[in-house]
């Protein structure tokens, strides 16, 4: 299941298993291609690719970063009106780093976007709307650094480690124990991947579900 338009490719759902249609988010103000949604074995999956919110963390003087604060309002107010015992996952490129283990300086990057207080607080909200769970961070906890994306600007990445993670899996209580049916959180980022021939810039993360 595809959303795009014209010159971006936009948000996709591949599935084995058939993806049943589910109402669409209208949280984009811009209209974009941000958004692709569907129901699979019973599990509602919200895949997103949240705008970066350009370079200047401001909201008056920036428009982009003004739409990524608003992008994360919109969604959470959807979220905060859901019923957590119904299993939902959020996936996808957010474009925030939430943790100071998320970035490779929390000091240096706290005023950088990815990782501006404001942006930390809309991410927060956002998780508290409806009692979402972290998967990578519970398979992964602090105080290990964990990153997701890594800049094309570095000739190696690895060497660097310059890293953020920008891309999540987050799940209400109503999927929690489908992803904890060993006991444990199965979720991992594919830094391997990283390395490819002409890469992007973000690794894929994935997780385990017994369903």
């Amino acid at each position: 299941k595809i959303a795009g338009q014209k010159g971006w490719h936009g948000v996709a759902i591949a599935s084995r298993y058939p993806i049943e249609d589910v109402a669409p988010l209208n949280v984009c103000r811009e209209g974009h291609a941000r958004c692709v949604s569907g129901k699979i074995a019973g599990v509602e999956v919200q895949n997103f690719y949240i705008p970066a919110g350009g370079d200047i963390p401001d909201r008056q003087a920036n428009p982009k970063f003004d739409h990524k604060l608003d992008f994360y309002e919109q969604l959470t107010a959807d979220m905060a009106r859901r019923d957590p015992k119904a299993p939902l996952a959020i996936v996808g490129d957010l474009n925030v780093a939430p943790g100071e283990f998320d970035v490779w300086s929390h000091k240096q990057m706290s005023k950088i976007v990815s990782h501006t207080p404001a942006e930390l607080e809309a991410f927060a909200n956002l998780m508290a709307s409806a009692s979402f769970t972290d998967l990578l961070r519970e398979a992964i906890p602090d105080p290990q650094k964990l990153f997701s994306w890594w800049s094309y600007r570095a000739a190696d990445f690895r060497k660097s480690n310059r890293g953020l993670r920008l891309d999540h899996i987050l799940i209400t209580p109503g999927l929690r124990e489908a992803a904890f049916r060993t006991g444990a959180a199965c979720a991992r980022v594919h830094d391997d991947v990283r390395e490819w021939a002409r890469p992007s810039d973000h690794a894929p993360v994935s997780a385990d579900f017994g369903l």
